[in-house]
This record gives C-alpha cells, structure tokens and sequence, in this order.
C-alpha cells in the first residue's frame, strides 16, 4: 500500500497534501514525526497517477483523498531543463544534510541519473513527465514529493 501525508487537523482544506510514500518502508525513513501528520494509506494506482504527475491529492476527509486531475507536459527544452535542476537542487540539499540515511545512495543515484539525461535528445512538446519517461526505460522513477 501506498501513503500519503497530509498536515494534520485540515480535514476539507485544499492545499494540505504533504508528501508521500510508496511504501510502509519509504513511509518510515520519511523525515518527518509521523503523529504531526495526518497520513492516509492508499492504492498503488493512484500513488503512480501522482508519482507521474497525473493527478494531484487536494484534500481529505477523514480518509478519504480527494484528487485533482493535472495537465503536465513539457513544453520545451528550457522546461525540462528547469524541471531536471529543479529536482536535482531539491535531491541536493536532501544529500548534503542527510549523508547517513537509509535512503542516501537511491537518491545519490537518482541524481546522477538526472545529471546524465540529454535534454538534446527529446522531442519537444513531451506529452509525457520526467517520472513516466524514466519509467518507459525501466529506469528508477521518483516524484519529488517521495523525497525523505
């Protein structure tokens, strides 16, 4: 099962998706004090839908997300220029303050495969997300909001 973290006692409130995990694993090396959240445990279909920018968790009620559908293409090379360092800087400061967790070394690595995509290479507009490209190469696939 999946997870996803809300800020706590926002129950209907738009804007209180947090962060999420796609597993009780990834859940537990979050840094993060689990009882400040509200968290909500879900399917793996919608995890992936939000993984691959496909939908976005609004709100809740009691346990119950409710989802917002998004439109995420890239438009050209300087957005997946922008959405690749946008990433990178994020998995950065997470690597710089964090060289002891149990996490590091997938992250490191997610890294190095971002400083290795050749934005050249695409054909722009890419009706698809980084995440869903990644994937399509069956290569380690993460949404930002997975980062510890």
């Amino acid at each position: 099962m999946a997870y996803f973290i809300f800020l706590k006692n926002l129950d209907n409130v738009g804007g209180s998706f947090y962060k999420m995990a796609e597993n009780l694993s990834d859940l537990n090396n979050l840094n993060i004090f689990k009882d400040d959240y509200k968290i909500i445990e879900d399917t793996q279909e919608n995890f992936n839908l939000v993984k691959f920018n496909k939908k976005i968790p609004e709100k809740y009620s009691g346990d119950t997300i409710t989802y917002q559908d998004k439109i995420f293409f890239i438009k050209n090379k300087v957005n997946m220029e922008d959405e690749i360092n946008y990433n990178k800087k994020l998995i950065k400061k997470f690597l710089e303050n964090n060289p002891n967790h149990l996490l590091f070394n997938r992250w490191n690595s997610y890294y190095n495969q971002l400083n290795n995509v050749n934005v050249d290479s695409f054909t722009y507009p890419l009706n698809k997300t980084l995440q869903e490209y990644f994937n399509d190469l069956e290569q380690p696939s993460y949404n930002i909001l997975q980062l510890p």
